[in-house]
């Protein structure tokens, strides 16, 4: 299993980014798929959860109304579009899923909010 996240950079605040997450080495589209995010001196936080078929999404309170998670099975990549970006938004964001009770991590990849 592997994912690999890209789509990381710097933006101005209130501006946008797409992360992407490829997923392989497992059936992506059997599984749930999530995106984290982890900030200088706190606890990694769920950002957002997408179901196996992409028929139901969770969003974290602090990112509804800017945030959107999606897939595409075909390709097997999950995307987190950003909008309305914040400084609070800053971190570094980790692609998860769990197959057969195992978690898997991305390496990260960093968002930096900043004027």
């Amino acid at each position: 299993v592997q994912l690999v996240e890209s789509g990381g950079g710097l933006v101005q605040p209130g501006g946008s980014l797409r992360l992407s997450c490829a997923a392989s080495g497992f059936t992506a589209s059997r599984y749930d798929m999530s995106w984290y995010r982890q900030a200088p001196g706190k606890e990694r936080e769920l950002v957002a959860l997408i179901t196996s078929a992409g028929s139901s999404t969770n969003l974290a309170d602090s990112v509804k109304g800017r945030f959107t998670i999606s897939r595409d099975n075909a390709k097997n990549t999950v995307y987190l579009q950003m909008s309305s970006l914040k400084p609070e938004d800053t971190a570094v964001y980790y692609c998860y899923t769990k197959v057969w009770l195992l978690k898997y991590w991305g390496q990260g990849t960093q968002v930096t909010v900043s004027s």
